[in-house]
């Protein structure tokens, strides 16, 4: 069996910051794996090892840079990684990321195509129905257990009710929950042979898609203006010297709160 897991680069910064330039997200510094894409690669692994056979491929869309994030799947246990990084695609919102990456595992034309549930950097989580949408193939979420047998993949999907049992037929997309595993560690050994392994750097024309259909151009997403949220109202600190408790006692009095 053959599975495609779509991967995200998102900046490693804790506190991100948007240009007032571009009027999107400063991705100018350091960058990492998604840590909801490690869920989707495990998973990946862990049916490739209990089926014997198969192939784990990764698929992105972004910078020439984000190779090092995909060398940590690789370095996890994935075979090989595909990344579209066009200059032409900077900027582009959910629909124009939808459409490269459809193209691009229409190339692959994988069994199955996992989905880490959000990204780090915006939460969309709805990049995956889209991308299905695209493939006109059947989609599940929030998949809190997996397993595929007999032309079919079976999850187990979290609601805010209890868990849903959806079945459906292959080729399909699954977007799992991070409560659905333990993303394993790269060892040593999967670190210095995920430099060895196929990454292959595409454009997107190479994947049949024309420069005017990404970035900007390609997108239906416009951001007019930035600007800084509202100022709170008056605030009091206080430092406990043993007092507090009375101090805001005394200011609840004066507001007649209490």
């Amino acid at each position: 069996m053959k599975i495609a897991v779509c991967v995200k680069q998102v900046p490693e910064a804790q506190h991100k910051r948007l240009d007032p330039e571009t009027k999107r997200l400063d991705r100018s510094g350091e960058g990492a794996l998604n840590a909801f894409d490690a869920n989707a690669i495990e998973e990946a692994l862990k049916l490739k090892d209990g089926g014997g056979e198969g192939e784990v491929v990764l698929v992105s869309l972004g910078p020439e840079k984000a190779i090092d994030a995909l060398r940590k799947g690789l370095a996890m246990g994935a075979d090989r990684a595909v990344l579209v990084a066009d200059d032409a695609a900077t900027g582009s919102d959910l629909l124009a990321t939808s459409r490269v990456l459809a193209k691009a595992l229409e190339r692959e034309n994988a069994d199955l195509v996992l989905f880490g549930q959000q990204s780090a950097d915006s939460d969309g989580a709805v990049l995956w129905a889209a991308v299905a949408d695209r493939l006109r193939r059947p989609v599940v979420s929030q998949a809190a257990e997996l397993s595929v047998a007999d032309g079919k993949v079976r999850v187990k999907r979290q609601t805010e009710f209890g868990y849903d049992v959806i079945e459906a037929p292959l080729p399909a997309v699954v977007a799992v929950s991070d409560a659905i595993n333990e993303p394993r560690y790269p060892s040593l050994k999967g670190i210095m042979g995920a430099k060895k392994k196929p990454q292959e750097t595409l454009t997107a024309a190479d994947v049949g898609v024309d420069a005017s259909d990404v970035g900007e151009n390609g997108s239906a997403t416009v951001v007019y203006a930035l600007g800084e949220p509202p100022a709170r109202g008056d605030v009091q600190k206080l430092e406990d010297d043993g007092s507090a408790a009375e101090k805001i006692v005394e200011f609840l009095a004066g507001k007649r709160l209490v």
